[in-house]
């Protein structure tokens, strides 16, 4: 029976998302990856409860994440189930919808009819009766940004989530969906971005937008999907992601790029820190930046990325340092997503 520590809050510098009066931890779990069908089930479950002992309260998920498809948050929901059913009030759960998730013309996109349904699925698979955030996952050409923004502002109206966000819009795209929230009385509560430092773009206007409209911002992809750990200093291990023909192609592992990262662990190393755990106290070195939202294949991996909280300061000569390698590195994948106007 798992009893969770009892000294979990003491150390944590709970941050508050936005104008909201909702706080999320510094570091938040994703189950984007290892966490499907095709995973071992203990292995996440020992890393779910893990991050609870050390703090984290928010676990982020999305409708198409496993694989296969649904079975994160699947698993989840037998992990809620068996460990968390006494704690759930102390967690917050979020997930998504706008990837393709489901065969035909509803199940892919930010139609009400997909965002609608998609969440109803996402309930029953994790057996719960509402999500504390929901997200549309993406901005879509094809559907009336006015469609989705009703659809969100349907499933607060209907309890089906206490808050709303948006992920990988653009600075005018978020603020008018944030405009069109706000006539309906829905805030919008947070963006997930992806950031990191070989990802720049959100530097760009949008942390400058959120910050004026009091939107949190969680960033997703702080590590650049791993290109910012010791992993690929020698070149590619063969259990690499990109080895394995995942959603991290091979081609962005130019010398170039290799080049930088070894820049920055150098850099890492005279900080006492790995390489991942500066790259996720330089993240959430921005005071928009609300949350970093982290990934784990084990406890260990956890473990030294929390770590990164240890030491999350910078000096002006570590920044400059820094921003020799910290260069954009064409690395972001959804990158016309966030184009889209």
């Amino acid at each position: 029976m798992y009893i969770p520590s009892k000294d979990r809050y003491d150390d944590v510098a709970y941050a508050r998302c936005g104008m909201s009066g909702l706080k999320l931890p510094p570091i938040s779990l994703g189950l984007w990856q290892n966490f499907g069908g095709a995973d071992v089930f203990e292995t996440g479950r020992s890393i779910i409860r893990r991050a609870f002992d050390r703090g984290v309260t928010h676990f982020d998920l999305a409708n198409n994440y496993g694989p296969p498809y649904g079975s994160a948050e699947e698993n989840f929901g037998k992990i809620l189930g068996a460990d968390f059913s006494a704690y759930r009030d102390e967690l917050i759960i979020s997930s998504k919808a706008g990837w393709d998730m489901w065969p035909g013309p509803y199940g892919i996109g930010g139609s009400r009819k997909h965002v609608l349904a998609s969440l109803d699925q996402s309930l029953k698979r994790m057996k719960l009766d509402y999500v504390d955030i929901f997200y549309s996952h993406r901005p879509t050409e094809d559907v009336p940004l006015e469609e989705t923004m009703a659809a969100l502002t349907q499933i607060v109206r209907q309890g089906k989530a206490l808050y709303v966000g948006i992920s990988s819009y653009g600075p005018e795209r978020t603020r008018a969906a944030y405009e069109l929230l706000k006539k309906e009385g829905v805030p919008l509560l947070i963006h997930q971005p992806s950031y990191s430092m070989l990802n720049r773009w959100i530097e760009d206007k949008l942390l400058d937008t959120l910050q004026e409209l009091g939107v949190g911002c969680i960033a997703f992809s702080p590590l650049a999907q791993g290109l910012l750990t010791s992993k690929y200093l020698n070149g590619v291990p063969k259990d690499a992601r990109v080895a394995r023909s995942g959603s991290f192609s091979e081609q962005l592992l130019s010398e170039e790029a290799i080049e930088k990262v070894r820049g920055l662990n150098s850099i890492a190393q005279s900080r006492g820190q790995s390489l991942a755990q500066m790259a996720i106290a330089w993240t959430l070195r921005h005071p928009a930046v609300t949350s970093a939202l982290i990934g784990a294949r084990n406890v260990e991996q956890l473990d030294d990325s929390l770590d990164a909280l240890n030491n999350t300061k910078f000096t002006e000569d570590e920044l400059k340092n820094i921003d020799r390698f910290a260069i954009e590195s064409g690395i972001d994948l959804w990158r016309r997503q966030s184009q889209i106007v």
